[in-house]
């Protein structure tokens, strides 16, 4: 004989168990974990701060050297038109995303909440891919809407000798919608090296050295190894992008795209095989 259970035990127990599945399957969708990576990226000041100051400080620094070009100071001798002199920050502001991206991963793994975070989700390369579309799409959108005001601002204060060119020249918009992207390619390596290294100083390094170092190690080998090495670095790749009259020492700005495309797929590749293997 079957045991009679009471009517109120017995709708509780068929009714909680689905309730609960149900909230646990919400909570473990990669939109819900984008939304909780948002969250903590407009939560701590110095994310917000810093990708905020990337683009002033591309615009900023855009306009005086626009503004030095009839002059013998700033970057003049390297730049090749008005447009090269208006971008002439972006130097220092991948150095700041860099920085940032690598905190925003590097500063979890530092307090332990990056167990945490791996506990409550399913699988550990959503959170990866939260990262770089938050992370990755706040600094493109960002660092576009300096782009856009360096040129505009730079072009309104430029009377060097340089040619100048008006948003509607041929180049000229692809130079500066590129300069959101390679903004958004910096943020995604960052992330990617920080997921790799899980240490906020390591991962500035390595950074550093790739995005800094590198294009000057690379121009110390002789012959024609030196000349490709020095063209597929990334910040040379984004470069040929962002460059309105590519120069013979730069990629085509469509395989500037597809070697800076390379860059962050294989990197974040590597992360995301990484996080599979090994425990947090």
């Amino acid at each position: 004989m079957h045991a009679i259970t009471p009517l109120h035990l017995r709708d509780t127990a068929d009714a909680n168990p689905p309730v609960i599945r149900q909230r646990l399957g919400r909570a473990v969708t990669q939109w819900s974990v984008t939304k909780a990576e948002w969250i903590k990226l407009r939560s701590v000041r110095v994310n917000v701060v810093g990708v905020a100051a990337a683009a002033v400080g591309l615009m900023l620094l855009g306009v005086l050297f626009s503004a030095l070009a009839p002059t013998d100071m700033g970057p003049g001798g390297t730049a090749t038109d008005s447009v090269s002199l208006a971008f002439g920050g972006t130097s220092l502001s991948q150095l700041i995303i860099g920085v940032l991206a690598a905190l925003f991963v590097g500063s979890e793994y530092a307090s332990g909440l990056i167990r945490t975070t791996f506990g409550a989700v399913a699988r550990r390369t959503r959170v990866l891919r939260a990262k770089a579309i938050v992370f990755g799409g706040a600094t493109g959108l960002a660092m576009m809407l300096g782009a856009f005001g360096a040129f505009f601002a730079g072009s309104a204060v430029y009377s060097g000798n340089l040619p100048s060119h008006s948003i509607g020249d041929p180049g000229v918009l692809r130079a500066v919608l590129s300069v959101g992207f390679y903004g958004a390619c910096v943020a995604l390596i960052g992330i990617a090296v920080g997921f790799l290294v899980r240490s906020t100083a390591t991962a500035i390094g390595l950074l550093l050295g790739l995005l800094m170092l590198a294009p000057l190690l690379v121009d110390l080998v002789p012959g024609t190894v030196g000349e490709t090495l020095s063209k597929i670095v990334p910040s040379n790749a984004g470069e040929a992008m962002m460059s309105v009259t590519s120069p013979g020492s730069l990629l085509s700005p469509m395989l500037g795209l597809a070697v800076l495309v390379a860059w962050v797929v294989g990197l974040l590749t590597l992360a995301a095989v990484a996080l599979r293997r090994r425990d947090a």
